[in-house]
């Protein structure tokens, strides 16, 4: 997306591996009608990409002499982020009962990535004919959902005046939460730590998925027993409770719920019998987990720039040993770099113009030195349309420069983090910025560039770094905080790693998808890790 230093006004823009499962919703808009005394009877086909080959993944129903049919059933499909995954959603009008598609007349088709759907939420476009020309009039909506209950509970339990169990000294008491199963047996989902030598117990707060405790459903019962923790397992019922989530909602940090503790054998022997004990529910909350999907189906937009090394090391680019020279299959390991994140980012910026900058060469006509440079040679405007559009630019730039050095980060690094840094003026998730950085070795201004990723892991942005050739990478593994956290040279450490780093040499002759899967694996937590941070939900977020 371009980005500008005026402030934007906030608003929606049109894993763990991230995979969780979205629900696609179809509808078609005047559909071409192939029956004549009646109707088209539509159906939709979806297809996935396997292996370069067009799989059906399932079909919706036969919607009956309807032209603008919304399905009734739904897509549910896997989502990768760091994967390109394309769909096909092909529509028939049912003439017999057959299964076969050729026995079907043919509607329109309309193919994208299901990163373009998710990115947009809904989108409505032209179905086309085999030879490319659409299909009438028709048209197809596709709408996206994630298909998962990202609410959790947070709850905070004490006890009072609990039964005394031990002969020599108190109790040593501990909780178990338990929902009904399928099989109609209560089923253990929590267990809290063990308090030691006391009556009336403070347990530490805990957060558990709504769908572990009570399958989502807050009115469902839950059953709470309370234990005398035994270090021989034998551990000795004290009592227990029924309640349900709805219900310890009712507590609030001024009027905790509480709930007595019953043994129903004790209950049914004393005649006085009160209870075993409280137990008190001091606070109950159910929030949002948000997951990165929340974030892109709420209009968050990933702000994609590219940093190009010019420097001497790579070689001169008309020598076919050097890292920019360009081979008769029209690529080297620099396009390949671009080509492999950028297909995927591309789809989650709606205007998909990227800036692209070069660093460490001497530029014409004075032939000074620089290490943030449009490689379209326009300064005000370093955007390029599309992946394409950096390639292109790529290849122009190479014989109007002259490869130098040093090999400084820095000053890229604190270029994408001054857009980073305005965009937290919005105080929404509406945008993440992903800079790819690709180098072939060491780094000149090792200190200055440590300073600069400290400052940048404040920021909604992640640093990606894909290193060509066979250089020594030591101290691209240090910038990459997986095995330690990144200390500036002043001491000041990273509040969350954001560098990710691989080798290109490690994926040279694997299919080129494992590149984009190695590089983009933590960027889905570390856009999260970032709004959760900053206590920014998803745009467009209900409530829980």
């Amino acid at each position: 997306m371009a980005y500008t230093m005026t402030p934007t006004p906030a608003g929606p823009v049109g894993s763990q591996y991230c995979v969780c499962k979205v629900e696609l919703s179809v509808c078609g808009q005047n559909l071409l009608d192939r029956d004549v005394t009646s109707k088209s009877d539509p159906f939709c086909v979806l297809f996935m990409e396997v292996n370069g080959k067009w799989v059906e993944l399932d079909r919706t129903e036969t919607a009956v002499n309807n032209l603008n049919p919304a399905f009734a059933k739904k897509f549910i499909v896997d989502y990768h982020f760091e994967e390109v995954q394309k769909l096909k959603f092909a529509l028939f009008d049912q003439d017999k009962s057959s299964m076969q598609l050729y026995e079907h007349d043919f509607l329109g088709e309309f193919s994208c990535t299901l990163g373009m759907i998710v990115s947009s939420k809904k989108i409505t476009r032209t179905l086309l004919l085999g030879n490319g020309k659409p299909a009438g009039k028709g048209m197809i909506t596709i709408a996206a959902q994630e298909l998962s209950d990202n609410r959790v509970i947070t709850l905070s339990m004490a006890g009072r005046k609990l039964d005394k169990k031990d002969l020599f000294g108190k109790s040593d008491p501990f909780l178990e939460f338990y929902k009904p199963g399928d099989d109609g047996k209560w089923m253990l989902v929590h267990r809290t730590e063990v308090i030691k030598y006391t009556l009336d117990p403070v347990w530490k707060p805990f957060t558990v998925p709504l769908v572990s405790l009570c399958d989502g459903d807050v009115e469902k019962l839950i059953k709470v027993m309370c234990y005398d923790y035994d270090s021989d397992g034998g551990h000795d019922f004290i009592g227990e409770f029924q309640t349900s989530a709805a219900r310890m909602c009712e507590a609030q940090d001024a009027f905790p719920l509480e709930l007595e503790c019953i043994n129903p054998k004790k209950q049914k022997k004393k005649k006085n019998y009160k209870n075993s004990g409280i137990i008190i529910v001091k606070s109950c909350k159910i929030t949002r987990d948000f997951s990165f999907l929340d974030y892109i189906l709420g209009g968050c937009q990933l702000m994609f720039t590219v940093g190009i090394d010019f420097t001497a090391s790579n070689g001169n680019p008309r020598d076919p040993s050097s890292l920019h020279y360009i081979n008769p299959m029209g690529t080297n390991e620099y396009l390949s770099a671009i080509w492999a994140v950028g297909q995927i980012i591309q789809d989650y910026d709606s205007d998909k113009m990227f800036p692209a900058l070069g660093f460490g060469a001497q530029l014409p006509p004075d032939w000074k030195v620089s290490h943030e440079f449009a490689i379209n040679f326009n300064p005000t405007n370093p955007f390029c349309s599309g992946v394409e559009g950096i390639v292109q630019a790529y290849s122009a730039c190479l014989p109007h420069i002259r490869f130098y050095g040093p090999t400084n980060f820095s000053p890229i690094i604190n270029h994408v983090a001054r857009f980073a840094a305005q965009a937290t003026q919005q105080e929404a998730a509406s945008q993440y910025f992903i800079l790819l950085i690709i180098t072939d070795g060491v780094i000149s201004d090792m200190d200055e560039t440590r300073h600069a990723v400290v400052q940048a892991s404040k920021l909604p942005m992640s640093i990606i770094i894909v290193g060509v050739g066979n250089a020594d990478f030591a101290a691209m593994e240090f910038l990459d905080g997986d095995s330690r956290v990144l200390r500036s040279h002043t001491g000041e450490e990273a509040v969350r790693d954001i560098v990710q780093f691989v080798p290109f040499r490690d994926f040279r002759n694997a299919p080129k998808e494992t590149l984009a899967k190695a590089v983009l694996a933590e960027l889905p937590q570390q856009v999260v890790q970032y709004f959760k941070h900053q206590n920014l939900p998803p745009i467009n977020s209900e409530p829980a």
